[in-house]
């Protein structure tokens, strides 16, 4: 991709691919290709917008930033930025999907992150969920065809518990787009809370396939990697989970995942350096109960057959070096 004023190359990229199957092929590299062409345009209008400050930005112009903001590398920054740019382009314009969209989205992230925060208030994640989907009900009502307003839909329900709709969101969302990177990464783990991984792995990475430079890779690393673990495919799960800590060392999952995984190995020593590491990042999961209370569209009441599937391996392992149940 070669900017049209300057002629400096802003995008370049290769496709290594089986052509035994060369529909699927082709497919898959075109989903790819518009994925990726959408990231650098995004981030293109974004530093556009940002340079331009004698420019009042239009709504359009700050759905890409916000966006833009979106898909970079995660921080609480970049996503407070972003759920500003959404709200300013909805007063701009009352009537957009595509901010009620980003919006809902960034209010979705908001309540997953607060289960991670001690000091949480649950009317806080309630009310950011609630206005998540009025947000998406209207843009849905407005345009029924916008794949990611049903990828989001999809998605809060599944942090409500509400797996089976959260499902039938998500395989809508891939109805209209079956090479939406996103929305198969979250079938992915509704349908590994379902308790069905086997059916989650391929969606997982067809995800992987589709955006293997993403800046927050980590996440298709820690569903393929938790769904063999669940799997008891223990050097697999192993393999992914340490991709994913090295591609965001910060994240306690990938340590967590590994302690469970290296004790059901045999790897008492390294089991126990992984727990260690996890809690020095997540000090307050300390006990499974404490896991299940972050998580808890994945507890006994909420997703029994997945929480069968992890008792007998991830809290399995865990329990061989000592973490307590509660």
């Amino acid at each position: 991709m070669i900017d049209a004023e300057s002629g400096a190359h802003l995008w370049v990229d290769q496709f290594d691919t089986n052509l035994a199957n060369l529909a699927k092929a082709q497919n898959e590299i075109t989903g790819r290709l518009a994925w990726t062409l959408n990231m650098e345009l995004l981030s293109d209008a974004s530093r556009r917008i940002e340079h331009e400050t004698g420019v009042d930005p239009d709504a359009r112009d700050l759905i890409m930033r916000g966006w833009a903001l979106w898909y970079g590398p995660m921080s609480l920054k970049a996503k407070q930025e972003a759920q500003t740019a959404f709200e300013r382009a909805l007063q701009i314009d009352p009537a957009s999907v595509d901010a009620r969209i980003g919006l809902a989205r960034i209010l979705a992230n908001r309540a997953t992150n607060s289960w991670s925060n001690a000091t949480f208030q649950q009317e806080a994640v309630q009310r950011d969920l609630a206005r998540g989907e009025q947000l998406l009900s209207e843009a849905i009502a407005s345009d029924p065809n916008q794949p990611m307003a049903y990828a989001v839909m999809g998605f809060m329900q599944r942090l409500q518990a509400r797996l089976p709709k959260s499902r039938i969101a998500l395989e809508k969302a891939l109805a209209l787009d079956p090479n939406s990177e996103w929305a198969n990464m979250q079938l992915g783990w509704t349908l590994m809370f379902l308790g069905e991984c086997e059916d989650a792995i391929p969606l997982g990475e067809k995800s992987l396939r589709l955006s293997p430079r993403d800046p927050n890779i980590n996440i298709r690393y820690e569903l393929l990697g938790y769904c063999h673990l669940v799997l008891n495919h223990v050097d697999e799960a192993i393999n992914l989970l340490i991709k994913g800590r090295n591609a965001n060392p910060r994240d306690w999952f990938f340590s967590y995942g590994l302690a469970g995984a290296l004790a059901l190995k045999g790897d008492l020593d390294g089991a126990k350096a992984a727990l260690a590491e996890s809690l020095k990042i997540k000090p307050e999961v300390t006990s499974l109960a404490q896991f299940y209370a972050w998580v808890p569209w994945a507890s006994k009441n909420n997703s029994p057959k997945y929480w069968a599937q992890e008792d007998k391996t991830l809290n399995e392992g865990l329990r061989r070096i000592g973490f307590p149940e509660k």
